[in-house]
């Protein structure tokens, strides 16, 4: 478990990370969200030891990571696939961290083949794409069978097939019983993958509540209707109580009534339906609406947008 208590940083007079707790538990694969400048990079360096807080404590299984006698054993960290040295090989880049963590060589042969770079293990890294440096770093992070990962924009530079593959390896380590900790800005990814969230905001947290309780509580839900005898069906369920509005090619879009009881009143009503289908937020919508105040770099819209919005 990776535990945060009133995480503090501040850069001069600029704080960075305000006062941030939560805890990330095993089992689940939980996001870390938040807009550019909200303190997601430098909360990970600290959780790592890569940056010693102002004020508060995190501990990753009740202990400071630099109190951990081999950490690559405990924790798997992928924050910046290019952070290598790139006149060494796939291999032998990984045999110097397993050498440092008391790891064995198999070991390295073994997540080269879990990440699909076992047939470039001997080429240099310097001539890496940035989806091959990806699957690299990530088998940095698996090398010492940690029991929690951490990884910062795991998909940057992969292809739909090694998106779909970081998906599934993502959701199965946190099965078998692991914490993992991932942040990523591609809001649709991370709907498919993350079951618990974590949302901040200027260093501050938004956000900790499962996915699904999350996209729940987020907006007003519509149920999307579909009838032949929509005008009828209209009037009736404005009179039950509901608020209708015109969906899509003659579709109704129902609000203040779900979808059991629009089901009821058409039976009731005999009227025939040809779709009712409950509508819900995106994530990324959910997302952009709730963190709206917290964006520090927001670009103005252009003249087209302008006119939109007018």
């Amino acid at each position: 478990m990776i535990e945060l208590a009133h995480l503090t940083k501040r850069y001069g007079d600029r704080t960075v990370v305000d006062d941030l707790s939560f805890s990330v538990r095993p089992g689940v694969v939980t996001g870390f969200l938040g807009p550019n400048g909200a303190g997601k990079t430098t909360t990970m360096r600290m959780i790592l030891g890569l940056a010693t807080p102002t004020r508060g404590t995190v501990t990753t299984n009740g202990r400071r990571y630099d109190r951990l006698p081999a950490p690559m054993r405990e924790v798997g960290a992928l924050l910046d696939a290019r952070a290598v040295h790139g006149s060494r090989t796939a291999a032998d880049h990984l045999l110097c961290l397993a050498y440092s963590n008391g790891i064995s060589r198999r070991r390295v042969g073994e997540v080269l083949e879990q990440v699909g770079l076992a047939k470039v293990a001997k080429r240099r890294i310097g001539a890496f794409s940035l989806g091959m440096s990806q699957r690299l770093g990530i088998a940095a992070a698996l090398l010492g069978d940690p029991a929690v990962l951490m990884f910062d924009e795991p998909v940057n530079g992969l292809d739909p097939e090694g998106v779909l593959w970081i998906r599934n390896l993502m959701r199965a380590l946190a099965a078998g019983g692991r914490t993992v900790l991932v942040s990523s800005h591609l809001m649709s990814e991370m709907a498919l993958t993350a079951d618990h969230l974590i949302i901040i905001g200027r260093g501050r947290l938004i956000v900790d509540k499962p996915t699904e309780t999350f996209m729940r509580s987020q907006g007003t839900q519509s149920v999307l209707v579909r009838t032949p005898d929509a005008v009828r069906f209209a009037r009736q369920l404005t009179e039950a109580g509901a608020h209708v509005g015109a969906g899509s090619d003659g579709a109704l879009e129902v609000t203040g009534m779900d979808s059991l009881a629009i089901g009821n009143l058409a039976r009731d009503a005999g009227v025939a339906l040809a779709e009712l289908t409950p509508q819900r937020n995106s994530l990324e919508e959910a997302f952009m609406e709730l963190t709206r105040d917290s964006v520090e770099y927001s670009a103005a819209p252009d003249r087209t947008e302008r006119d939109l919005i007018a």
